[in-house]
């Protein structure tokens, strides 16, 4: 007769030391069997991960590290970025230099968060159909952008991109740019009392260098003033081309430096 193995004995019985073991996955089996419990376990996971990445935020006086040369927008710049977002232009253009070498050597310093601290939504995009944006400001001049967004295709012959002709034929009269400055206000633009007095007469000088423009220059340091589209009256393509030639040019990256304490 065959010797009866010693089911006490370790060496002998496979299964002696997965006692443990068999016990958690039984515990995690019924957490994937309950859609109950496995919703509150779920939820109390991701509560914890949320509280541990956001809580800190609430101790810190500014997530943003200031840099000079940093502005709310001009009246004509902001009314410029309403018609951008309006037309879609995010849909194909990013405006995040990401900090990697080809990008930086493509386009230029990689993107800081204070570029982005007076958007509303900011325009970072997701994809890029078209070359990234954030240091467009001064690359071209008005002429080029009058004709790029005219005909795309008359300066970029492998352009995709539709014609906006539309805007040059489209007056812009600002008469709600002041309450436009103030809803920015809401959410945290600093435009002063004289920004927003002021907001009508900037709007319209800005984009006539016959006019008096030394005010909207002191209140908003390197706006551009020029008549962007050529044309006597102001006009959408105004607006968009002032936003377009005051993205990245706020900031001097020859002397920037990190903030090393933040």
């Amino acid at each position: 007769m065959a010797d009866t193995p010693n089911i006490t004995d370790p060496d002998q019985d496979p299964n002696a030391n997965a006692g443990p073991q068999k016990g958690f996955l039984a515990r995690h089996a019924m957490l994937e069997r309950s859609p109950t419990l496995l919703f509150i376990f779920s939820l109390l996971v991701v509560t914890i991960g949320g509280v541990v990445e956001i809580a800190p935020l609430f101790y810190l006086e500014n997530t943003i590290e200031e840099v000079d040369g940093m502005r709310p927008y001009s009246p004509l710049e902001l009314a410029g970025r309403d018609v951008y977002i309006r037309e879609g232009c995010y849909v194909c253009h990013s405006q995040m230099i990401r900090p990697m070498r080809d990008e930086v050597e493509r386009y230029g310093h990689y993107s800081l968060a204070a570029e982005s601290m007076y958007d509303h939504p900011h325009q970072w995009g997701s994809k890029r159909t078209g070359p990234d944006l954030a240091r467009v400001g001064g690359r071209y001049s008005d002429a080029w952008h009058v004709d790029h967004l005219n005909d795309p295709q008359s300066v970029v012959p492998e352009s995709i991109m539709p014609q906006y002709a539309f805007l040059g034929r489209t007056p812009i009269e600002g008469e709600h740019v002041e309450a436009l400055l103030r809803t920015h206000r809401m959410v945290g633009v600093p435009y002063t009392d004289e920004m927003i007095e002021n907001a009508v007469l900037d709007f319209r000088a800005q984009g006539d260098p016959d006019s008096d423009w030394d005010g909207l220059v002191e209140r908003y340091p390197g706006a551009v003033v020029s008549n962007f589209d050529g044309q006597p009256q102001l006009t959408e393509m105004d607006a968009m081309i002032a936003y377009l030639q005051m993205l990245g040019t706020l900031v001097d990256f020859s002397t920037f430096t990190p903030d090393a304490s933040r």
